[in-house]
């Protein structure tokens, strides 16, 4: 469990959608919606590898539909809305080399997922493992203030670049926020900085149009002030970039994906894996209980972990930790999660409340960039069990 003193510093970064392992993440993500959209029960493991024009998927993948789905073509276009469409970019959705070496579903592994027809026996999980989720009052997203922040500035950096806003832009950016905190809660960002690949242009130029970016983004928190620190492409010059600066690959930006390093992380990535990979629905689920617990009242911080051996239905344990927050004791917040009235970690269960085998109005691909966590499109950002849990814990 991470605990911090009740006044520190804490920094978080995220990477934009042009970052290597990022695309890298959208690719696998947007196979997994193609698969799940012809065939909800899918099975999908893609992994997707980048580099100077070049890109290669691998892994596994059971899909009924999958004679109909070309691979190729989905990465590359993931790879053209991104912006990576220029020959000098060394990196391009029109030429780069592609290699498949995606194949079937280990049987093995098949047999203890899926056997079975009660809902205690009909999904085991997909893989052993812990998961986590979390929750803070620290922003109205119910996530801790850097993180936000962080993912807030990439996005607006996509964003005047698609814009033609700033039109010297490239695809690839990374922005980290450092926050400092008062008895545990944001109080004022200490420093921000920002790394953006760019065209050869004066680094005064990208200098001043960046920090008015940030400004722009920041601003309405109140918590940039004259002794906020810029750091603008700190290294003077960001020009090479993408897959041709640095080889990219699915599942290497969790910590961007999750908390932003606050609390505890199991270890497995999300992006390309379909919902009975338990590294990714578990988490997503236990985001989903720890959200409710908190925006319910029953703590200003929650954070549970939640474990599973492969193939067994049932999770091996659940833990809630507050922090020392809590308006009930940890255990008695556990009871109420363990006792599966409100919440039902059984990888079927959690499935099919949450609509993973069948997204509607959201798409995994969307998840795959700016966190995983945030975006009210997502069915595990809902706060629907409030209610109950004051109920249960007798508010």
């Amino acid at each position: 469990m991470s605990r911090m003193n009740a006044d520190h510093i804490f920094t978080s970064e995220s990477v934009s959608e042009g970052h290597p392992d990022k695309l890298c993440d959208l690719v696998s993500d947007a196979i997994v919606d193609a698969c799940l959209e012809r065939d909800a029960d899918s099975r999908v493991g893609c992994e997707t590898l980048v580099t100077t024009n070049y890109l290669m998927n691998a892994g596994e993948i059971r899909c009924k539909a999958w004679d109909a789905i070309d691979p190729q073509n989905i990465a590359r276009q993931v790879v053209r809305d991104i912006g990576y469409n220029r020959p000098e970019y060394l990196f391009d959705a029109n030429s780069f080399e592609y290699s498949n070496r995606l194949h079937k579903q280990s049987a093995d592994i098949a047999q203890g997922v899926d056997v079975g027809s009660g809902i205690d026996t009909a999904q085991g999980a997909g893989d052993q493992g812990m998961m986590f989720g979390y929750a803070s009052n620290c922003t109205p997203e119910l996530l801790p203030a850097p993180i936000v922040f962080s993912h807030r500035i990439v996005k607006s950096l996509a964003k005047a670049r698609k814009e033609g806003r700033i039109d010297y832009l490239r695809p690839d950016s990374k922005a980290q926020v450092s926050v400092l905190h008062k008895n545990g809660y944001p109080e004022r960002i200490t420093s921000v900085v920002v790394s953006s690949q760019t065209d050869d242009v004066p680094l005064e130029q990208i200098r001043r149009d960046l920090v008015a970016l940030v400004e722009e983004q920041l601003e309405p928190t109140g918590m940039l002030g004259n002794e906020t620190e810029y750091f603008i492409n700190p290294t003077g010059k960001f020009v090479i970039g993408g897959p041709h600066g640095d080889a990219g690959l699915t599942g290497r930006k969790i910590i961007v994906d999750t908390y932003g390093g606050v609390g505890c992380h199991g270890g497995g990535a999300f992006s390309g894996k379909d919902p009975s990979k338990v590294d990714r629905s578990a988490a997503y689920y236990s985001r989903y209980a720890a959200k409710n617990i908190v925006a319910a009242g029953l703590a200003e911080r929650c954070e549970i972990q939640v474990a599973y051996a492969i193939g067994i239905s049932r999770p091996l344990s659940i833990n809630v930790q507050t922090m020392g927050s809590g308006r009930l004791k940890d255990g008695e917040i556990q009871e109420i999660l363990e006792g599966g009235d409100i919440f039902d970690f059984r990888p079927a269960a959690l499935i099919a409340e949450l609509g993973l085998c069948r997204p509607d109005g959201w798409s995994y691909q969307q998840s795959a960039c700016y966190g995983h966590f945030g975006d009210a499109r997502f069915p595990w950002e809902r706060t629907d069990k409030v209610e109950a849990l004051r109920t249960a814990a007798g508010m």
